[in-house]
């Protein structure tokens, strides 16, 4: 599969404060990349490097094969971004901002236009002003802006932050769209996870300027861990039934009245033992960890 974007070694310092540090990874035509980390992770150090907006201080960057050395003017217009906040005119509507970025770009295309807004449904606001936008609406005329080149390679940073939830399920449905029907390949940058889990088909876990790890959403799914939480009237007997009676090794007592198993096991082999001894059971509760505990247990293990 073509690569959109692969990253060598990328750095950037500022003084002895590595914001980038020595990461290499790769998108590919088709993904929707999630960049998973907290603020000041150095995710929009990063963006800034692959859209040319800060120069690297070392490794480099191929964008369409393309190696940052050399010219990328060309490739850098099949790529749209919105940094941070949309660059926006509050006292124009979404129609003028968009013919204001075409005269920038250097054509004029009014079908163009019309279409794009309708495609992120800000089609029938008339004359409405930026100004009197939610920040949804903000947030989809900045990708609006970014889609009048027609690019294959969108990037985005942390477009649904300070969304509410509505905002949330219509940015989403967007960039999902933009994927399916228009191909178009997307570098997300987030750390509202729980979101960003129903978007990605690949991740990549900064923190402290590193990347800690390069993931398929496929992958991750398959090292969730699962377990089976069980509430009790009394786990007093429960030791001596897991190790002796049943076999379960992969399991803990986290209270007087819960246990937590991490293997496989016979549902009724556990219940006919637990009523042997006179333990009641209340509850049963499936858990499996999620992308935000995975996440968290992998910035742990990485700072130990």
């Amino acid at each position: 599969m073509e690569n959109i974007l692969k990253t060598y070694s990328l750095t950037k310092n500022y003084g002895m404060y590595k914001a980038v540090d020595n990461i290499s990874l790769t998108i590919k035509k088709g993904d929707i990349y999630g960049l998973v980390g907290r603020n000041g992770a150095g995710k929009t150090t990063l963006i800034r490097l692959i859209t040319g907006l800060i120069l690297k201080t070392d490794g480099g960057f191929e964008l369409y094969g393309v190696a940052d050395y050399n010219d990328l003017s060309a490739v850098k217009m099949k790529m749209g971004a919105v940094v941070e906040t949309p660059s926006l005119y509050f006292n124009m509507t979404a129609y003028e901002n968009l013919m204001e970025q075409s005269l920038v770009l250097g054509f004029v295309d009014e079908k163009l236009i019309f279409n794009i807004l309708d495609f992120v449904g800000l089609g029938n606001l008339g004359n409405k002003k930026v100004v009197n936008f939610s920040l949804g609406m903000k947030q989809r005329l900045g990708i609006a802006m970014a889609l009048l080149n027609n690019p294959d390679f969108l990037i985005l940073d942390e477009p649904t932050n300070g969304l509410d939830p509505q905002g949330i399920i219509e940015m989403r449905e967007l960039l999902l769209k933009l994927n399916k029907e228009k191909q178009v390949t997307i570098l997300i940058s987030s750390h509202i996870l729980t979101e960003l889990s129903k978007l990605a088909t690949c991740y990549g876990f900064i923190d402290n300027g590193k990347l800690l790890q390069e993931i398929s959403s496929e992958e991750i799914h398959k090292k969730f861990k699962q377990s089976t939480r069980i509430a009790v009237n009394s786990t007093e007997k429960v030791k001596d039934i897991m190790d002796n009676e049943l076999h379960i090794i992969n399991y803990k007592i986290w209270s007087p009245t819960l246990v937590e198993i991490y293997d496989n096991f016979d549902i009724g082999d556990l219940s006919i033992a637990f009523k042997k001894a006179e333990i009641t059971i209340s509850n049963i509760l499936k858990n499996e960890e999620d992308l935000e505990s995975y996440y968290i247990n992998l910035v742990g293990g990485a700072k130990q």
